[in-house]
């Protein structure tokens, strides 16, 4: 195995730190418009990033296919919750104002401005990858392209597996215009009767769980689409008919949840509350552009829509669906399998996670290090008869879950579990009652958090007896407990049997169990409690530092920075000289680089093959990032006012100096140095990617390639550390780091000289 690579901040300065344009000169409309960048188009912008990498002739075509789906899909979630708050917010004549000082009103006309430019965009797209696809001989044909062989082939397909599940209704003063469920794909025909000449209109709805693309049979990867073969399929519906007109469209719904607080039975009433959800108002009506007038206005009318949310395209209605393409099997169109590492210290200890926390605090990094490590060390407490209890946070996990699965079987064996099950996942909330309701059959107690606040930490204890007595283990991680999604979201676990890290976590679920509120945690910070004003106090602390002459600088990552406080600190900080790098993945309402007020802030976002999901803040504390007296810190919570104010989220300090190490001069360091997945946040809001160095240095690419530090195994998988420890002269800030370049990109340009 390669020793890690060590990354240098001799060359961060130049790459961190770039002139921004300077700002506009006109004032804005609102004094909030000066500091503030609007919530919403920050998000449609980073969804033209992800939309971005589809149009990427870098990434290959099947992955392509699959950023397209992507976007297509954030598109859909974005109408059912956030055009939804708005249209919700007109309809009650509600002027509070946006973050950068705007009414639903004012936001709503620019937002569905863009929201039109991003399908166009899509459509474009969807076009280029199909000449691409066909390049490769993946073809999607039309009906009238079908060989006779084919003809025949389809029509048996139709009659086995398509025909049973389909309901044609026709539209009629006995037969009103039906219910049609949220994110439904309908087609829609007039019909003439071929004796009377009489017309009618019909629906079809395509059902959610037939493939939208049927593979044709041969060798080739020739494919029809469901709604292709409907038309040449409709007199099996309607005999004695045909289709004058025809359309399809899509309907998108209102799926934000109303849940009364005062709620007695939780479980209950968000049962009924699901039930309204898929009967919410429509927000968003998406047709093809082909369909006739008349049909588009029946349409229009039926479903009762304003006309600013009708949107027509030319092209495929229902991208989504495009992750499809993805199961075809060529895997030379996909990116190269990767295998994420098992880390060595595990194995050192004959796979006993147990044994391996005790040597010392591990940083696990997901998807590079396996999520497997996390699971084992749930199965390996739910079967350990030592172990006496085990506590667990669940806010979204998979289908089948193995967590699930693992805490019934400790339950089964007598060990004291107890989940904190959080219901209000959003687009989880019907998996988490059924979960739910599996642990409490199999004797879980079943805790639903503080029903006001939403549980959104991530933390499992587990206390076992041993020959000390008893010692109790704990893992706080910044992403769920979902061995799918740790595949492809970037995200760090904790694994410790630190006694104050683990005697926060106790009083923590005592809090969420018991409403025992904690006097004072030892090394955790816990939202709403006091997360908010640490963070605070830890951008005043680098105030200070700046004000007396001392380096001051903060780097984060998160998913999103929103909070205006903690944005004017932000601007606080930047003038009085704190140099401050931000990786804000998705929105972003803080402006960089306007001279006077944000000139030392730098914000970039990193899209690419995963996606970056874990949350780090590091505050130089007097010396030159990044050093070990820095302070460092991983989360679960975003700097956003739900996550500070709304939340039970917690923020854990990494104090280990190897762990804290691995954190800040190397996984900080390497998304601060990315310059091949990185866009730079202009004053304006607009993004431009960031300009390569020539030597392109790829954070995801990078952990791929070198191992953590924390995750190494025993002293012999590094002589000069075995020699240093020998001595008794081992300092793990010096003696660990291996031998090779400093310098990550002088290492990558080693590596080319040996492919070349």
């Amino acid at each position: 195995m390669n020793e890690p690579s060590d990354i240098s901040v001799k060359i961060l300065p130049d790459l961190a730190m770039t002139t921004a344009p300077a700002a506009p000169a006109e004032v804005p409309a609102h004094p909030l418009a000066a500091k503030f960048l609007n919530r919403e188009i920050s998000w449609l912008r980073f969804n033209h990033r992800v939309l971005s990498e589809a149009k990427n002739l870098a990434n290959p075509l099947l992955e392509r296919a699959k950023f397209l789906s992507i976007s297509a899909s954030n598109l859909e979630e974005f109408f059912m919750v956030r055009i939804a708050g708005l249209n919700d917010q007109i309809a009650r004549g509600v002027d509070s104002l946006s973050e950068d000082g705007m009414t639903a009103q004012q936001q709503i006309t620019p937002i569905l401005k863009l929201v039109r430019k991003m399908m166009d965009d899509q459509q474009e797209c969807w076009i280029d990858l199909l000449h691409g696809l066909e390049k490769e001989n993946i073809k999607i044909v039309a009906a009238e392209e079908l060989t006779a062989m084919e003809q025949k082939w389809v029509e048996s397909y139709f009659l086995a597996n398509i025909f049973p599940t389909l309901t044609p209704i026709a539209i009629d003063p006995a037969h009103p215009f039906p219910f049609l469920p949220n994110k439904s794909l309908t087609a829609i025909y007039t019909l003439e009767d071929d004796a009377s000449q009489s017309r009618m209109t019909a629906l079809i709805l395509l059902p959610a769980k037939v493939p939208r693309f049927i593979r044709l049979s041969g060798n080739t990867a020739r494919m029809i689409a469901l709604e292709d073969v409907l038309d040449r399929f409709l007199p099996s519906f309607f005999p004695g008919y045909h289709a004058v007109e025809s359309g399809f469209f899509q309907v998108l719904r209102d799926s934000e949840l109303a849940i009364a607080d005062e709620a007695e039975d939780l479980v209950q009433h968000y049962e009924k509350a699901l039930k309204s959800r898929k009967r919410g108002s429509v927000i968003g009506l998406i047709l093809n552009k082909s369909m006739p007038s008349e049909l588009r206005k029946f349409v229009i009318t039926s479903l009762r829509i304003a006309n600013r949310n009708v949107f027509q395209i030319t092209g495929m209605v229902g991208l989504t669906d495009l992750n499809e393409l993805y199961q075809i099997d060529r895997h030379d169109l996909k990116f190269k399998p990767y295998v994420p590492r098992h880390p060595e210290r595990v194995s050192d200890h004959n796979g006993d996670v147990f044994a391996a926390i005790q040597a010392k605090d591990m940083i696990v990094h997901h998807p590079y290090e396996s999520f497997d490590v996390v699971m084992q060390f749930i199965r390996q407490a739910a079967a350990d008869e030592n172990v006496i209890s085990i506590k667990q946070t669940l806010y979204r996990t998979s289908a089948n879950s193995p967590v699930v699965k693992a805490l019934i079987e400790a339950a089964d064996s007598g060990k004291s579990v107890t989940a904190v099950v959080e219901l209000r996942a959003r687009f989880d909330e019907e998996a988490n009652i059924k979960l739910a309701r599996d642990l409490e059959r199999a004797g879980v107690q079943v805790i639903y958090g503080i029903i006001n606040l939403k549980t959104h930490a991530k933390i499992c204890l587990v206390t076992r007896r041993e020959a000390g007595g008893l010692r109790s283990y704990a893992h706080f991680g910044t992403g769920n407990y979902n061995p799918i999604t740790s595949k492809f979201y970037t995200d760090l676990s904790l694994l410790t049997c630190d006694p104050d890290l683990c005697q926060d976590a106790a009083k923590l679920f005592n809090y969420l169990t018991g409403y025992a509120k904690p006097d004072q945690f030892k090394n955790i910070v816990m939202a709403p409690i006091d997360m908010r004003h640490r963070i605070l106090d830890l951008i005043d602390t680098e105030v200070k530092n700046a004000e007396a002459g001392k380096p001051a600088a903060i780097w984060a990552k998160m998913n999103s920075l929103v909070d205006a406080e903690i944005s004017d600190a932000l601007y606080n900080a930047s003038q009085k000289g704190v140099k401050i790098d931000l990786v804000v993945r998705g929105i972003c309402c803080l402006k960089p680089g306007v001279e006077g007020m944000s000139q030392n802030i730098r914000v970039k976002s990193i899209v690419g093959r995963y996606l970056e999901h874990a949350r780090i803040f590091c505050f130089a504390n007097g010396g030159e990032m990044p050093h070990p007296g820095a302070r460092v810190f991983m989360a679960s919570a975003d700097w956003m006012a739900r996550n500070l104010d709304t939340r039970i989220e917690v923020m854990v300090e990494l104090k280990n100096p190897t762990v804290q190490e691995q954190v800040l001069a190397q996984i900080m360091t390497a998304n601060l140095l990315d310059d091949t997945q990185s866009w730079e946040l202009l004053f304006d809001g607009s993004y431009r990617r960031v300009k390569p160095t020539g030597k392109l240095m790829g954070a995801q690419d990078y952990f791929m390639k070198y191992p953590s530090y924390s995750g190494r195994g025993t002293a012999e998988h590094n002589p000069r550390v075995a020699q240093a420890k020998k001595t008794k002269k081992y300092n793990p800030s010096t003696d660990r780091k291996p031998r090779k370049a400093k310098d990550p990109q002088a290492q990558l340009d080693k590596d080319k000289e040996k492919k070349g």
